[in-house]
């Protein structure tokens, strides 16, 4: 019991240094930001590893547009923690060059919608020079930042881009969900010797998520590639990722209170690689899927899990059509109004099932 409690407390402490709302009970359960979850992940591989530094616009002074990185200019100093220009062009290929230097670097985007000015580096230069040099040159390198719609951000500032790097041979994809996903995603991305674009959204950062004691340990990583079962269930498969899993599990909750329905959910974490073997592991048991994003809807993340569940054994289990759920086919309008109308929600997922099981 001694030993029980002696965990907890230090448990209870590390969490304090990294913005955990500690809980109440011995569980091991406590509580955390996205954005604290990632900040803590950072500061962490930085301790770990010397060779990686941060580099973007307000990431030091300013502690970041998000505050991601607050505190990390104090505890690591500006030779790690570098503030650029407003030149995403110009400091994406300073980092692409410092990865195939052989340093780590995390490149920050304030968006990804910036991230365009720099377009060129990230694919012709980062993702494609370990195969071009025939294996002898890898580009270690984190591209990060938010992505997709946040609130009242209009057209420019709300592109999902999974759909887009997820298409590029070379590039791996991440998109977190949980305080979870954040920390361990987040590690392992930093230690994969490939270059990988990692996914974040504005609007989790300050959504609190529980978080485990594994979680919380500074060995804590995720495996890249393999999908979560966030909600086990017996009759729809519902896959999403980043926010979207929010309202697969709110449309989860109302299908099982309202009509009985158990809903499986799949958090996919990965973009590239896609776990396509989960996914067709679950619609072999359910026997229906919908597909959840906020990207638009054509040639999306969605449409290649249709494409992936038509070419494998798991079609031949399907009772109905798959439907998507997606963004609408429109540059995001400012307004709200109009914007809430642009983007899926709990109902809207809830709906989609509802076509698929004929309720």
């Amino acid at each position: 019991m001694v030993q029980n409690l002696s965990v907890v407390a230090k448990t209870a402490q590390q969490a304090m240094r990294m913005g955990v709302r500690a809980s109440s009970t011995t569980t091991g359960v406590q509580q955390i930001t996205a954005r604290d979850a990632l900040n803590s992940a950072i500061a962490e591989e930085m301790d770990r590893d010397e060779s990686v530094f941060l580099m973007g616009e307000e990431v030091a002074q300013y502690n970041g547009a998000y505050k991601v990185s607050r505190g990390l200019l104090d505890r690591f100093g500006e030779k790690r923690i570098i503030d650029t220009p407003i030149t995403e062009m110009g400091f994406t290929g300073l980092t692409v060059g410092a990865a195939l230097a052989g340093l780590k670097p995390i490149c920050e985007f304030m968006t990804f919608n910036f991230a365009m000015q720099s377009i060129d580096h990230i694919i012709n230069s980062a993702a494609k020079t370990y195969y071009m040099s025939g294996g002898k040159q890898p580009c270690n390198i984190t591209f990060r930042g938010p992505n997709g719609a946040a609130a009242g951000v209009a057209a420019q500032h709300s592109q999902c881009y999974a759909a887009w790097y997820g298409s590029i041979p070379g590039l791996k994809v991440l998109s977190p969900y949980s305080a979870e996903d954040y920390r361990g995603l987040f590690k392992a991305a930093v230690r994969d010797p490939n270059p990988v674009v990692f996914l974040e959204n504005e609007l989790a950062y300050g959504e609190t998520f529980d978080i485990s004691e594994e979680a919380l340990s500074t060995d804590f990583v995720l495996p890249i590639g393999k999908a979560k079962v966030e909600r086990e269930g017996t009759d729809i498969t519902i896959v999403g990722h980043s926010l979207s899993v929010k309202y697969c599990l709110e449309a989860a909750e109302t299908l099982q209170k309202e009509y009985g329905v158990s809903a499986e959910i799949i958090n996919l974490r990965s973009i590239k690689p896609l776990d396509v073997p989960t996914i067709v592991q679950s619609v072999k048991k359910t026997n229906h899927l919908v597909t959840v994003e906020g990207g638009f809807p054509a040639f999306g993340v969605g449409s290649e899990i249709v494409a992936q569940i038509m070419e494998s054994e798991a079609f031949d289990y399907l009772d109905a059509p798959v439907e998507r759920v997606t963004g609408c086919e429109v540059p995001t309008p400012y307004a709200k109004e109009l914007e809430d109308f642009a983007f899926p929600d709990g109902n809207i997922v809830l709906r989609a099932a509802r076509k698929v099981l004929s309720l």
